[in-house]
């Protein structure tokens, strides 16, 4: 080294510390990459993420080729680093060199390539696998050794060095943070479907269906004036037809059967008639997700079913109509939608629910966060927690949201004010 001259060794010295701010940088660009967006670039076939894919198939590999390196880098600069020192400084120069070239090396070729590279992953990551590609195939004796060592250490601690592999796939949770992050990228009204569709598996049929009681069928018992009379104001295009009660249900009758069947001359219509062309009825278990029973109206070809308990008791219809609701909000299929009015907003700010009203739709139209894992009406919600129907008015809270019973008969809760919070 004596014979090199000191102008020389600092050229050297400037080369080394570039070196290892480029493998600094790498290793930081490489790790930061978005692995998404990485596989999206590759499938296209943009050249630099196929490369980075290919190096980060096997990361272990990748960080032993840029510690190696960069290790490699250090080690030299601080070497030489100590020959200038000792040239300038005497004795004094190894001190010198080492916290000296800490500072450097800090800075320059650690701290700032790496803050560079989080911020742009790409632009380094890309272009550094330029390099690191033939790098690895060059220098993998070495690479393979230092990780078969440094893998069998890991197996002596119990860390299994593969255990890794397939964890950077998504829960629901972690892509519902996605989504919501996604703000510049996705419009509102696409973030709030996607965020819908990752909440159907959720919601069950017993939280959109309509209730047995809020069911509009027509009685096949009745007689033939009454039911063509109901048949030509109804509001659906898809009526169920029942004996006596909804429990014994025949089937739906379909708008298309309906005009079909109003053609006719009335004089020379009859039930049975009206009974052959009602369809078959889809019955659905009750408390299946939402998800599964998309998926099961698809595969049936089927668009409106009714949801029965353990016993076959009929609890309410759900359509398909309904589950899509939950993805994309609001709508109607009816002839004349039915108004439901529910909520009241009073001058003073509280608010006035109908016992009937339910919850979640109740959530989503005044932003409020009433329990939904139990009952489903407002009315239900009061009597299970009160443990009996309330038969005078009075106050309660629930969930931090406090309400006062309006109006109660002998088996439901009527009419509920929210009041506003202070």
């Amino acid at each position: 080294m004596d014979e090199i001259s000191t102008s020389t060794l600092l050229i050297i010295l400037g080369v080394l510390l570039l070196l290892s701010a480029y493998f600094s940088g790498s290793e930081t660009g490489m790790m930061s990459v978005n692995r998404y967006r990485l596989r999206h670039l590759a499938q296209q076939g943009n050249a630099g993420a196929n490369r980075v894919q290919y190096l980060l198939d096997r990361p272990d590999r990748l960080i032993g080729l840029i510690l190696i390196g960069n290790n490699l880098v250090n080690i030299a600069a601080s070497a030489i680093a100590t020959i200038i020192c000792l040239r300038w400084f005497g004795d004094a120069g190894i001190v010198i060199a080492t916290f000296g070239l800490t500072l450097i090396v800090l800075i320059f070729a650690e701290v700032t390539p790496k803050t560079i590279a989080a911020l742009h992953p790409e632009r380094i990551a890309f272009p550094s696998s330029i390099v690191l590609k033939p790098l690895l195939r060059i220098m993998y004796p070495f690479v393979a050794t230092v990780n078969f060592i440094t893998n069998g250490f890991m197996r002596l601690l119990g860390i299994n060095p593969n255990g890794a592999a397939g964890q950077d796939a998504l829960s629901s949770e972690e892509l519902r943070t996605v989504v919501n992050e996604a703000n510049s990228m996705i419009p509102s009204s696409h973030q709030e479907m996607l965020l819908s569709i990752l909440d159907l598996e959720k919601v069950t049929v017993e939280d959109v269906m309509i209730p047995r009681a809020e069911i509009s069928g027509i009685d096949v018992q009745d007689d033939v004036k009454s039911i063509i009379k109901q048949l030509s104001q109804a509001q659906y295009t898809r009526i169920l037809l029942y004996r006596n009660e909804i429990d014994d249900a025949v089937g739906f009758l379909h708008a298309r059967d309906i005009m079909q069947i109003m053609t006719k001359n009335n004089a020379d219509l009859d039930k049975s008639e009206i009974v052959r062309a009602a369809r078959d009825i889809y019955y659905i278990p009750e408390g299946t997700p939402l998800n599964v029973q998309l998926l099961k109206f698809q595969r049936n070809k089927e668009r409106i079913g009714l949801v029965v308990d353990e016993y076959g008791d009929i609890q309410g219809l759900v359509t398909l109509e309904d589950i899509l609701e939950e993805i994309v909000g609001d709508f109607t299929t009816s002839i004349t939608p039915a108004p439901s009015e529910t909520t009241q907003i009073q001058p003073d700010g509280s608010v006035l629910v109908e016992g009937v009203a339910n919850i979640r739709d109740l959530n989503k139209e005044m932003n409020w966060e009433l329990p939904t894992d139990g009952p489903k009406t407002v009315s239900g919600l009061i009597i299970e927690t009160l443990g009996d129907i309330p038969q005078q008015a009075l106050c309660l809270r629930i969930n931090g949201y406090a309400m006062e019973v309006i109006e109660s008969s002998d088996n439901l809760v009527k009419v509920v004010r929210f009041l506003p919070e202070k």
